[in-house]
């Protein structure tokens, strides 16, 4: 997680600093309470972050400078290395997130692509696969690409609330129905 005060700047046009960081937290606070009853691992480089990510009873793992991908997969690496044999990532950023748990619960990699199909807002993989993340524009043909790479099944999960992430001002449009 990027801290809040950073996170979501192509939202500048539509919210201020001080919305950004507290929209940021929201969605964060959201996604935790999705993962439950699973233990919960924060990866972040910000030490408001991590004593957040601590009061709500989550494993802080410490990677700073490494980019999205290097800290995913550092963490990825951590986990492993205490003998978690699968891990879900999931970014900060789904305001309508549930059911996390779900995601883990076929073998192989899981991926939930995002309500466009371009980017990957989930991925349930088990921690030795030596999975190589690429996020970004296109992340999720770049995803579904590696899963073939390692020769693991794949499994596509069309999940409306994981698929509703936050990226443009046209994302935090109040839609009727939702939270």
């Amino acid at each position: 997680m990027k801290a809040f005060d950073q996170a979501k700047r192509r939202l500048d046009a539509a919210l201020g600093a001080d919305e950004r960081a507290s929209l940021a937290r929201a969605m964060a606070e959201q996604v935790l309470r999705a993962a439950r009853p699973l233990p919960v691992a924060v990866v972040c480089d910000d030490t408001k972050v991590a004593d957040w990510a601590r009061g709500l009873g989550a494993l802080v793992i410490w990677e700073p400078g490494r980019g999205l991908n290097g800290a995913v997969e550092a963490g990825v690496d951590r986990l492993r290395s205490a003998g978690v044999a699968q891990v879900i990532v999931a970014h900060a950023d789904l305001p309508r997130a549930t059911g996390l748990e779900l995601v883990g619960l076929a073998p192989g990699v899981t991926l939930v692509p995002d309500r466009f199909g371009n980017g990957t807002n989930v991925i349930a993989v088990p921690s030795d696969a030596a999975f190589r993340f690429s996020y970004g524009p296109g992340s999720f043909a770049r995803h579904r690409a590696e899963v073939a790479r390692i020769g693991l099944p794949l499994h596509v999960l069309d999940l409306p609330d994981l698929a509703w992430d936050v990226d443009e001002p046209a994302d935090v449009v109040p839609v009727r129905g939702s939270r």
